[in-house]
């Protein structure tokens, strides 16, 4: 008898970041990083369910700037070099550690790591990890959702509806675009909601997102079952809230299973820690010192003091802590069934790049909780379609404005290291809605082009990736020059408009260097 339902949910999220100018580019490691720890080690594992015949249900955002640079095709020619780069690395390590006990054996577990991680890239997935998500997405086993054009804080941005409307109308055709399908859900950027949000949610078809939990348990009215059941917006879009047990016991690294000392320490990096000349061909050119995935210690203890990483044992460890989290739903589970008159459901919601970078044994873990639940048979993995196809009737909610940052409303993303972000993303949208309106019916390509190119440079812009690395003080100086370069693009584009005056080559460069949706003509920001 299965006594409650769970369902995970990753949200998968870069910030696009593309130079085709420079042959090896800083913030690009981001994504190659996150492919070679995360996405495909992902994928690799829930292939490996498969084809052990283990049924899995897994929910995952794949937003619209991460879809778009994951199909760029210069993006992914680089990829392939960071891939053999990393591949020859090992091949040093290997030889390096050669008379070293202790790292010898580790220096060729990274290696075959990488070797197997671009053969399954170059095999299985094509040279696409889209196809991944697209093969467990079309077989039934992985619901993918999309999220706001380009992570837009959706909330600050709303001042000007249309602002809004247009972020969430594209990302709509985007997932259509790289996934062949309307997407039933999404990831609002940072779990973020405000009041009427679900009005255009509902218009764009969408059927159901997250939040934190308490948009629920102070949504008027309360949610009866707190977040172990969804509800309907008052426009009747489901909202499902998460659920702070179990998100605590997989995020937190200090009370959680990432926190292990027999896990993976993530900041001991070869990168960092040997000779500059040895490791200089491997980080970044200007002599930057950067993570390299080459990682020989354990977490230890709370100390500087490192022990050796034995990845043999770590995995162990996985299956151990899989248990673990299986009996705590099942407690769970016996506890809440006796207050609610169905069975009910845990939501999950992690960032996914805590599987596999922030913690490397993390999609392992994953995959030893879905062998623990087709083990048991007492726990159901289930997609928020399929416990809404379940339980179709829910209480009426309207969601209390919240996000899932730190204190859980809106200072992360709008605070007084970023808040001037605000008037130029105001501003900037008012000026697009005026001129999608002047222009509307022009017949002049050069015009459109110059428009288009003007509402890329605003959903950059507007991405809430740049607010939030500048009040985490991370990768600050990169946040604000990006912020400031679409403003002035937008800005030179702007006087071209005006001037009647294009500027051909500039406006070539743009399109190539930040060249995301294709698809798109300047005319959706008014007619979204």
């Amino acid at each position: 008898m299965v006594k409650g339902y769970w369902v995970p949910v990753l949200h998968s999220h870069l910030p696009f970041v593309k130079h085709p100018k420079y042959e090896n580019f800083l913030e690009e490691h981001w994504l190659f990083e996150a492919i070679t720890e995360c996405y495909i080690p992902l994928l690799k594992r829930l292939k490996k369910l498969e084809d052990d015949g283990i049924d899995f249900k897994l929910t995952t955002s794949v937003t619209p700037p991460l879809a778009e640079m994951l199909s760029d095709e210069h993006l992914m020619g680089k990829y392939r070099k960071y891939l053999d780069t990393h591949i020859e690395l090992g091949d040093k390590e290997i030889e390096r550690t050669i008379n070293d006990e202790h790292f010898h054996s580790i220096a060729n577990f990274y290696k075959e790591t990488f070797i197997e991680i671009k053969e399954f890239f170059e095999g299985f997935l094509d040279g696409n990890v889209l196809n991944g998500y697209k093969h467990f997405y079309y077989n039934g086993s992985l619901e993918v959702i999309t999220c706001g054009a380009t992570h837009g804080y959706l909330p600050i941005l709303s001042v000007n509806e249309h602002a809004v409307r247009t972020q969430i109308d594209i990302a709509v055709k985007a997932h259509k675009k790289h996934f062949g399908k309307h997407p039933n859900g999404i990831w609002l950027p940072e779990c973020a909601y405000y009041d009427g949000l679900d009005k255009i949610l509902n218009e764009k078809g969408i059927k159901f997102f997250i939040v934190d939990s308490h948009a629920l348990t102070y949504g008027r009215p309360t949610s009866l079952n707190g977040v172990y059941s969804p509800t309907y917006t008052p426009n009747a879009v489901a909202a499902f809230g998460r659920d702070s047990q179990s998100s605590k016991q997989v995020w937190s690294s200090k009370e959680g299973y990432p926190g292990d000392f027999n896990y993976r320490d993530f900041y001991r990096d070869i990168g960092y820690d040997l000779d500059f000349d040895y490791i200089k061909p491997y980080i970044n050119p200007d002599g930057i010192r950067v993570f390299t995935g080459f990682k020989y210690h354990k977490i230890t203890g709370t100390t500087d003091y490192k022990e050796v990483y034995n990845p043999w044992v770590a995995l162990e460890k996985t299956k151990e802590h899989a248990k673990d989290f299986h009996c705590h739903r099942e407690q769970q589970f016996d506890h809440l069934s006796k207050l609610m008159d169905r069975t009910p459901m845990v939501v999950s919601p992690y960032d996914a790049e805590l599987f596999g970078h922030w913690w490397f044994e993390g999609p392992e873990f994953l995959s030893n909780m879905f062998r623990e639940i087709d083990k048991n048979k007492t726990i159901k993995a289930v997609t928020p379609m399929e416990y809404l196809n379940m339980y179709p009737k829910n209480q009426i909610v309207n969601p209390n404005p919240s996000s899932w940052g730190d204190k859980g409303y809106y200072d992360v993303w709008l605070n007084e290291g970023n808040d001037w972000i605000y008037r130029h993303l105001h501003e900037m949208a008012d000026v697009m809605e005026a001129k999608a309106k002047e222009y509307f019916h022009t017949s002049d390509e050069n015009i459109s082009r110059v428009l288009t190119q003007m509402l890329r440079e605003l959903l950059l812009a507007q991405s809430s990736d740049w607010a939030f690395l500048m009040t985490t003080a991370t990768a600050t100086e990169y946040s604000e020059k990006r912020t400031k370069e679409h403003i002035s693009n937008f800005n030179e584009l702007l006087g071209m408009i005006n001037s009647n005056n294009i500027d051909f080559e500039k406006v070539n460069s743009l399109e190539n260097k930040n060249s995301i949706f294709d698809f798109i003509d300047f005319r959706i920001f008014i007619t979204s």
